[in-house]
């Protein structure tokens, strides 16, 4: 978050912190304990795969009278971008919706509309994913719909150069922010010349938009023996899997076989850069390293432990940073896991006078989180917290379809929706310090700042040999 507040919020943040940290707060004696977690309900999953390859999943839900629509097409996405255009994809998947042979945007999205849903696109590194959704009375047409927009799409012209033209402002705006730049050299320093690296929107992203160039790209990427369909909602498989023939069934796609990603690096020479913003007040930090595949074994044992340190209000190292230090108004942690790597990086935005000794708590709670043992009841209410969180999260079916059509692209099983949360349950205080040891050594970590190199320059010294950069 910005720092760019008076001096007086600060101080208010301050105070705040300090009261909630004065005493533990008291609990009614008679308070009931928590009930045991309450299990996502795994659901009923009809596969079947038609004879071009689609792969189509049907999961009925009885509810509201709504149907549900997620296609998702593996190597459409940002890895699939050439090198020197980066983000095309995210911009490719945009214009997906904006015009068939049979109809221009407008009609696209009122077409969508007098059918009770809507219909959109977007990418993945791994993939690019279309939704829909529709009243179950009008779920056939929908799908027939969906399955226009993502066979038959034009990129009219028009509508290109309304892209291009709307990318190069968000590009600019983008630019303007320090997050944006600190993120970018991140990617560089952990994936170095790997597919991954090149996810963000560019000039050269955009100035490869051109109707020619979508088409022949999307003829390339789309095909029905790389995608799957899932539908859920008021339907039955037999009726799903006959929506599905009919308006999948004669797709054949033109393009030929799309490399797999290659896995990306597990280790990296860390690297150590000061990205300069003239007269900045703040320092936006990035501190990362390589990770891990969804499908390694201890994704779920270093999500549990990325939440422990940083992973929501009550993680360490918001805790420290921000409530007892006042140094941000937010510290997180976050992991990135695809199908080919992924990485892993600790953030904040603080004051220059602090920038030092941010970095310093930063490798204080990965020291920590290393060295000692999780407590139990902190543990305990870390899984109690993503539990909670991960069924809230997965109750509506069209958020089942979406994570199901995600993990399907970055590698997971159909089952694994039901076994996120029992196994994140048997992962103990000796497993997530065996992961902090391997994910969390301070010498293995690359710190990005983007910062007034007059400010904090010699703050930086202790930590790395820093290069210092205008871009």
């Amino acid at each position: 978050m910005s720092l760019h507040k008076t001096a007086i919020a600060l101080a208010l943040t301050t105070l705040f912190a300090g009261a909630a940290h004065a005493a533990e707060p008291v609990l009614p004696k008679d308070l009931p304990p928590y009930a045991p977690d309450k299990p996502l309900p795994v659901p009923q999953i009809e596969k079947k795969t038609l004879a071009n390859g689609l792969e189509v999943w049907v999961v009925p839900r009885d509810g509201i009278p709504r149907v549900d629509y997620v296609l998702a097409v593996r190597n459409a996405g940002l890895a699939a971008d050439a090198p020197d255009a980066s983000g095309f994809a995210s911009l490719f998947a945009g214009l997906l919706t904006e015009g068939t042979a049979r109809r221009d945007s407008r009609a696209i999205a009122e077409t969508a509309q007098s059918y009770g849903g809507s219909i959109g696109a977007g990418a993945s590194n791994d993939g690019v994913t279309l939704y829909a959704d529709a009243l179950a009375s009008q779920a056939a047409p929908m799908l027939d719909l969906l399955a226009e927009v993502a066979r038959e799409p034009t990129f009219p012209e028009n509508e290109v150069k309304l892209a291009q033209a709307n990318a190069t402002q968000q590009l600019k705006a983008n630019e303007a922010q320090p997050s944006f730049r600190a993120n970018r050299a991140m990617l560089a320093a952990v994936y170095g010349d790997h597919p991954y690296a090149r996810t963000q929107l560019s000039e050269a992203g955009i100035a490869a938009l051109a109707t020619p160039t979508l088409r022949a790209e999307h003829a390339r990427r789309f095909h029905p023996g790389r995608s799957l369909l899932v539908i859920t909602g008021r339907v039955t498989p037999a009726q799903g899997f006959a929506m599905a023939e009919k308006a999948f069934g004669n797709w054949k796609g033109a393009g030929g076989e799309v490399a797999d990603t290659a896995a990306t690096p597990r280790t990296a020479t860390p690297k150590f850069v000061l990205l300069q913003r003239d007269g900045s007040v703040q320092s936006t930090l990035r501190i990362g390293q390589p990770a891990l595949a969804a499908t390694d074994p201890d994704y779920i044992p270093l999500q549990l432990t990325r939440i422990v340190l940083g992973g929501g209000f009550s993680s360490r190292v918001n805790l420290n940073l921000r409530e007892e230090k006042g140094y941000t108004y937010g510290a997180g942690t976050r992991l990135s896991a695809s199908r080919a790597g992924g990485d892993l990086v600790s953030q904040a935005d603080v004051r220059n006078e602090v920038t030092g000794a941010s970095l310093k708590e930063f490798f204080g709670e990965f020291d920590r989180l290393r060295n000692e043992p999780v407590p139990a009841k902190e543990l305990d209410d870390t899984k109690r917290y993503i539990a909670g969180d991960y069924v809230l999260s997965n109750q509506l079916q069209g958020a089942v379809a979406g994570t199901l059509a995600k993990n399907w692209l970055i590698g997971l099983p159909s089952d694994f929706l039901g076994q996120y949360v029992p196994r994140l349950r048997q992962v103990d205080a000796a497993k997530v310090q065996a992961v902090a040891k391997q994910y969390f050594d301070p010498k293995r970590q690359s710190i990005i700042v983007v910062g007034d190199g007059k400010a904090i320059a010699e703050q930086l010294k202790p930590y790395g040999a820093f290069q210092t950069s205008q871009k």
